[in-house]
């Protein structure tokens, strides 16, 4: 029984830490996904880092063309995409824990364009967006935003 226990649990871990580059077991012929390994994006405010995002997103590729060869060039997404982080961070004026979703997910896509072509890289959906630290961050520029 302990046995069958440990088996199952080590199975769930392998199949939930697949490759980055593995498509959703929903259904991939439908809707190909690439998973990205996480991603530190740095928050820069008045030319000094002030705290880093880790962030977990997938982007959703064109059903057509080559699947495998999209998903191979995942190390070139996040690569592009921490050089654009770096030339204009992704920093939102009242918050310095989060990032700026919609210029990280223009940028991304903009980028894996270069790559790959236009309109290859379809969506970005964030899927987690952990900052380094929340507590002893320089005071936002401006309040927190209502949504």
């Amino acid at each position: 029984m302990r046995r069958a226990l440990i088996a199952s649990l080590l199975a769930a871990a392998a199949f939930s830490a697949g490759p980055a580059g593995a498509a959703d077991t929903k259904d991939a012929t439908l809707s190909p996904t690439v998973l990205m390994s996480p991603v530190a994006l740095p928050i820069v405010v008045d030319g000094r880092l002030v705290n880093f995002v880790f962030v977990t997103m997938r982007l959703g590729l064109l059903p057509t063309g080559d699947i495998s060869r999209l998903r191979a060039k995942e190390p070139y997404y996040r690569d592009a995409l921490v050089r654009a982080a770096y030339r204009t961070p992704f920093v939102r004026d009242d918050n310095y824990a989060a990032i700026d979703e919609g210029k990280m997910k223009a940028a991304l896509l903009q980028g894996a364009a270069g790559i790959v072509g236009p309109g290859k890289v379809i969506s970005v959906t964030i899927i987690k967006a952990l900052p380094q630290h929340t507590d002893g961050l320089p005071k936002p520029k401006t309040g927190p935003r209502s949504h």
